[in-house]
């Protein structure tokens, strides 16, 4: 927990699997409840590794503000339409031999050739998904497959050395996320900052996917606040000092 100054914070932001709901899973009443309690004190903003609708959808259309894609989009919540507008979208190209490549020799020299559907998912963003068991592989074995992230510890300086030209996350219950350097959601949060007259003082930031290769990590490590959790179901209490 990094929280000093509560008297100096404009924007509460946060992370969405683990932190405010179970992986992929719909924002429930109770955390509702909560959210729309920091809300009368502080502007809520969303920051996410997936795409800005997926988040919106999956929270079920909550008032936020969604950063997604970890800077590379983000949507602003329109309260007439009660909807999301996008307004910043950007792709990035992918060189998808060279990648497929790269993954294919990692799966080689790991040992993890026996995988199911696609070797790689590419997205318009730019972002790509190196996912260990395949893109068809079925949700329980990737469940139980890594839960607590220790095989892709193993190999995420590997990882992070063949990728040099995008920042590594080990991403999802299986997989590996990428997206293009230097996004990260630090740096996704350094420019709303720049876009909104904004110190890294006035934002505090809420995330469970601190450790190696977590893609909150970039934040915990950076001088904006942070508050730490490793249960979902402890956000109430993890968010008390702010309310």
């Amino acid at each position: 927990m990094k929280l000093k100054h509560v008297e100096l914070i404009k924007i509460v932001a946060m992370d969405l699997d683990g932190t405010l709901t179970q992986h992929k899973q719909p924002l429930d009443e109770a955390q509702k409840k909560v959210l729309i309690k920091l809300s009368s004190k502080y502007k809520l903003l969303m920051v996410g590794a997936g795409q800005v609708t997926r988040i919106f959808n999956q929270l079920e259309h909550f008032p936020i503000d969604i950063i997604g894609n970890y800077g590379l989009q983000y949507g602003t919540y329109n309260t007439q339409t009660k909807s999301i507008d996008i307004v910043r979208d950007l792709q990035f190209p992918i060189d998808k031999d060279s990648i497929e490549e790269r993954v294919t020799y990692l799966r080689e020299k790991f040992g993890y050739t026996d995988y199911i559907g696609e070797n790689v998912e590419f997205h318009p963003s730019g972002c790509v998904t190196f996912p260990l068991l395949g893109t068809k592989a079925k949700l329980e074995d990737k469940l139980a497959f890594d839960p607590n992230r220790a095989k892709r510890r193993k190999l995420y300086n590997a990882v992070v050395a063949a990728f040099s030209e995008y920042t590594v996350f080990v991403g999802g219950s299986s997989s590996f996320d990428m997206a293009p350097m230097p996004y990260n959601k630090y740096y996704a949060l350094d420019i709303y900052c720049k876009e909104n007259n904004l110190k890294h003082e006035n934002i505090v930031y809420i995330g469970d996917d601190y450790g190696l290769g977590g893609n909150d990590a970039s934040v915990y490590k950076s001088d904006f606040p942070y508050l730490t959790i490793d249960d979902y179901k402890d956000f109430r209490e993890i968010v008390r000092p702010l309310l």
